[in-house]
Parts: C-alpha cells; sequence; structure tokens
C-alpha cells in the first residue's frame, strides 16, 4: 500500500522579494505603541440617521473584542455593530465603528458612548449617520512604524526605501491572512477536497480567502521568480492606476490573455485542487493590483539602532508587505496568534 503523500499547504512558502536583500533585521511591535494605524475612512458621519458612528481609539484590544464591548454598552446584538476592518490587537489604533441604534434596547435613551471607560480602548467622539459602516468601507491606512533593535548596514535600508518610494511593493497577501502558521490553507484546502466538513460561515470565509490569497501571492510570486517584476505583460489586465494585475480565483474565465494568461494559468494547474475547489464555492473571478504604492513613504533615525517609518496604504494592502522589502523583522512570541488585519 502506497503512503499518503503529506499536503504542500501545511506551511507557507518564502515568497520571493522585488528588491535586494538589506541583509538588515529589526524588532517590529516591541511596544504596542510602535505599531500606529490611523483608518482613513471612505466617509464621514453626516450627523443624521438611525446610525451612531463612533471614532474608537484602542491599545492592545483587537477589533472584535471592542465590537462586542460596544454592542453590550449600547443594548444591541454584534450583528449590530459595524466596522470597515480588522486592526492589529498588539498596537495603537483609530478606526470606526458603527451602531445601529433602531435595534437598541435602550431605544429613545439618550445614549453617549464617550463617557464609556475601558483601559483598552476610548470612544473620542461620536455621531448619527444615515448607514451602517461595512467591511471595505475605508479609503486605506496611515501607519507609523517603530522598528527597534535594528542591525545591519543602513545605506542598504536606505537603498531599499528609495526603491520602495519609487517603485512600489509586491502586493502580496500578508501572513495575517493565512492563519497561525499558515493552517487556514490547508483546512481550505482539506474544505474544497471534501476531506473536512465546515459548517460555521465565518470559518468557511476565512477558509476561502486564505485559500484564494495563497493563490494570487504564488501568482506574483511566479512573476517575480522568473525576473518580471515592475513590467506588464502581453494579455495583462490592468487597472485604473494603469497597474497589472492577479487573479482573485472563482468561477468564470480568466480575463487576462496571451503571455499573462498562460503564467496565471500554469500557477492554477498547480495548486488545481484550490481553484476547481474555489470555482464550485461560487466565488466568481476578480482582479487585485500586483503592485501596491505607499503613500507618502518618509524615515528618520531618532536612534542608530532605530527607525521610524511613516506611510499610507489603500484599503486591503499589508504593512508587512512594505517591511519584507525593507529588512527582515521578528516580534514578540505572544504576536505569534495575532488577529488577522485581512479585510482592511
Amino acid at each position: 500500500m502506497t503512503e499518503a503523500q503529506p499536503s504542500p499547504y501545511t506551511t507557507l512558502p518564502q515568497w520571493p522579494q522585488a528588491y535586494p536583500d538589506s541583509g538588515a533585521s529589526a524588532t517590529l511591535k516591541l511596544l504596542n505603541e510602535d505599531f500606529i494605524v490611523t483608518e482613513l475612512p471612505l466617509q464621514l458621519p453626516s450627523g443624521e440617521g438611525e446610525h451612531l458612528w463612533l471614532d474608537v481609539e484602542k491599545n492592545g484590544a483587537n477589533t472584535a473584542f471592542v465590537a462586542q464591548q460596544l454592542a453590550q454598552a449600547a443594548g444591541v446584538e454584534e450583528r449590530d455593530v459595524g466596522f470597515a476592518g480588522l486592526k492589529d490587537r498588539y498596537a495603537i489604533t483609530r478606526q470606526w465603528f458603527s451602531i445601529t441604534l433602531a435595534n437598541s434596547k435602550t431605544k429613545g435613551e439618550p445614549l453617549d458612548l464617550t463617557q464609556l471607560q475601558h483601559p483598552e480602548f476610548k470612544v473620542l467622539s461620536q455621531s448619527r449617520h444615515l448607514k451602517k459602516l461595512r467591511r471595505g468601507d475605508l479609503l486605506g491606512n496611515r501607519f507609523r512604524i517603530v522598528l527597534r533593535e535594528v542591525r545591519g548596514e543602513r545605506a542598504a535600508i536606505e537603498a531599499n526605501l528609495q526603491r520602495v518610494a519609487s517603485q512600489g511593493v509586491p502586493n502580496y497577501f500578508g501572513a495575517q491572512r493565512f492563519g497561525h502558521d499558515g493552517g487556514n490553507v490547508e483546512q481550505g484546502r482539506a474544505m474544497l477536497a471534501r476531506e473536512i466538513r465546515v459548517r460555521h460561515p465565518k470559518k468557511k470565509g476565512l477558509y476561502l480567502s486564505a485559500v484564494r490569497s495563497f493563490v494570487f501571492n504564488e501568482v506574483l510570486a511566479q512573476r517575480i521568480q522568473q525576473g518580471l517584476w515592475g513590467q506588464s505583460l502581453s494579455g495583462d489586465v490592468l487597472d485604473e492606476a494603469g497597474r497589472p494585475t492577479g487573479p482573485l480565483w472563482g468561477r468564470g474565465r480568466v480575463s487576462s490573455s496571451d503571455q499573462a494568461q498562460a503564467l496565471e494559468m500554469s500557477v492554477a494547474e498547480r495548486h488545481a485542487v484550490l481553484c476547481d475547489g474555489m470555482e464550485h464555492a461560487g466565488l466568481n473571478q476578480e482582479r487585485r493590483a500586483l503592485v501596491a504604492n505607499p503613500a507618502e513613504l518618509s524615515w528618520e533615525w531618532p536612534q542608530a539602532d532605530q527607525l521610524v517609518l511613516s506611510f499610507s496604504l489603500p484599503a486591503g494592502t499589508y504593512a508587512t508587505s512594505v517591511l519584507m522589502e525593507i529588512l527582515h523583522t521578528t516580534e514578540p512570541e505572544r504576536l505569534t496568534e495575532n488577529e488577522p488585519a485581512a479585510l482592511d
């Protein structure tokens, strides 16, 4: 009897970088204040409506926990609390939440959540709006990142910073997207292969998202490995900014053609169990930019072994994809199971 072969999805691959390795390293998120994220909202509350919008700053709490606390304080179900995206737990982050007041058990009573006292978050302001805040309703995020214990040549680090500023970075989905140790990809594979049955809709969504993101990263990695970083191929589908895009897999024909389609289909064939499964799971073909361009990137060296970065990214892109092109980072052990910021 032949032994079953181990799944190739039990560990994440080391996807290639676009630029030469600087050889430098640093510690990330030693303190919560080393990672400051400010949400860039798609719109601001109008001052009228049945939804209460809250500008919240959290420190050491994850987004879902804050949503639970707000629901409890407002007398609503958790489903009545909306937010645009998940934010890191071990950080100081500022983001908007919404509460559907029509479903509140305290209906008709004045509700001032700026008075809510909690050690891990505070409501900075509140205002009414006509609509609930939904996932993805943001322009992007502004980051201020302090890297400590920096080791390596400053010249090599700054050379890569200049490259990132002028050419952008590979728009990889970050490791947060794939769960602890990348485990959501293997779970997704097993689900799509019908080896396991996943009943919980949220968990099923996480697994599908991880698998879809994995295939996208594999397409992007293939282009970098073939020396095609920063180039458009014949048959590329360009986004509104003129950047080439890669596939977010699903049913329907791949919209690329020629050289680009051949590359994408070669990756799909290598991961046929994932791609076939996503087509039957009801996902539709979509596209995502292969390049992420940090806006207003700046840096300073307050100490010889400390580097401070500031930049903005559009929704759906990852600060970790920027950092990996500059230097190698490690985080304290407590962060190994950090929540995904997957839907920002």
